[in-house]
């Protein structure tokens, strides 16, 4: 069945001689999948002919119902909140009326919105179709954080896992109809956590971070994994994965919305540095008081004032092969960082990049400015 990405335009392209008008009412939902029109719609929209067709795009009302809001834990039929998912079902109803008078509607149920895009060169309507839901074959990741493989749970047969040429997990799709159930985030880690310091906290431990255990986790890599093999509907991809040690500075990761509608994350090793930058609104006050005045209140006084923080984080080298990773990272309107154990909204302000390529840098890396995506003193009115 066809599938709409929400942030490149989709149409509904009508058309015939003998053509006078049609209307359109859109159903958007989670849940289920309905098979038969259900309550009242969202939207309807009416329309003349012109040029013996009419058209109808829908992608940006149906992107105000997907909420795509990142809280750090990575949406399940089991975990989900009300605000993290990045899917929803879309119904609609088609009338159309013709010289010789009104057709009987015609009904599509079921059809699958993501928060994705496709490319110019991709064409009206993008659809991409395919079981993996990421560009990159090769995936750099810290050796003391899970990986987490987003699947179009359709489309996709199974992953698996391997590690030395072993294979240590194999996860196959669920048969779950529910909007939540089509995009799986298959994990290498079986409890469900990203790192040694979760783990702990997540049996009801206590971390201690002490210089001894900090020795331990830079020989050791928790959640070993260097390949990965997805069975989908394209064919078999293999992802090679390099699990990162990073002694002298510390990984961050970002989790932006790839043009595949889903959270991928991309963590940037090296250097990094924080700023801030304040900006206030001023006037003047009378200070005089019975013809004097005391000298240690604030003639220019200021009215309101608030700061924005920034990072500058550089990537660390990479191959060649993910500067289309790091361009879906420019264009992705949604993104978060993981920082001082919260997970935050960014926004990057690295409008532009020039891509590297090994034969004229050799080493490929990158420096990505990101703005903290609210204010510094709480305002939140």
């Amino acid at each position: 069945m066809a599938k709409i990405n929400v942030i490149s335009p989709y149409f509904i392209n009508l058309q015939g001689t003998t053509l006078l008008s049609a209307t359109l009412e859109i159903k958007i939902y989670t849940g289920t999948a309905n098979t038969s029109w259900q309550g009242s719609p969202q939207y309807t929209l009416t329309s003349t002919v012109v040029n013996k067709n009419i058209n109808f795009e829908i992608s940006e009302l149906i992107k105000d119902y997907i909420p795509a809001a990142f809280n750090g834990t990575y949406p399940s039929p089991t975990s989900s909140s009300d605000d993290d998912y990045t899917a929803v079902y879309v119904d609609y109803k088609l009338s159309e009326v013709l010289t010789t008078g009104p057709l009987s509607p015609d009904y599509v149920f079921g059809i699958r919105a993501f928060y994705g895009y496709g490319y110019f060169e991709e064409g009206v309507n993008p659809q991409l179709l395919q079981g993996y839901l990421q560009s990159n074959t090769t995936i750099l990741k810290s050796d003391d954080d899970a990986l987490r493989i987003p699947v179009d749970n359709e489309n996709t047969t199974s992953v698996a896992f391997f590690n030395d040429n072993e294979q240590i997990y194999t996860w196959t799709p669920s048969t779950g109809s529910k909007i939540i159930d089509q995009i799986e985030y298959v994990s290498s880690s079986s409890a469900g956590v990203d790192n040694y310091r979760e783990r702990v906290e997540g049996s009801g431990g206590t971390f201690e971070n002490n210089i001894c255990l900090q020795q331990f986790l830079k020989s050791e890599t928790i959640y070993p994994v260097d390949e990965v093999i997805v069975n989908a509907v394209e064919g078999v991809t293999v992802i090679k994965v390099n699990n990162i040690s990073e002694c002298k500075f510390k990984p961050y990761k970002l989790t932006f919305i790839n043009k595949f509608g889903v959270y991928q994350d991309l963590w940037m090793f090296k250097k990094n540095s924080i700023s801030i930058a304040a900006t206030e609104e001023r006037f003047k006050r009378n200070i005089l008081t019975n013809g004097s005045y005391n000298t240690y209140i604030h003639q220019n006084a200021i009215l309101t004032k608030n700061a924005k923080q920034s990072l500058t984080l550089n990537s660390g080298y990479y191959p060649e092969s993910n500067n289309e990773l790091f361009k879906q990272l420019i264009l992705s309107e949604k993104v978060w960082i993981e920082y001082d154990n919260k997970t935050l909204p960014v926004l990057i302000t690295s409008n532009s990049l020039g891509f590297k390529t090994s034969l004229n840098d050799r080493l490929i890396d990158y420096t990505i400015q990101v703005e903290f995506a609210y204010q510094t003193i709480n305002n939140v009115r």
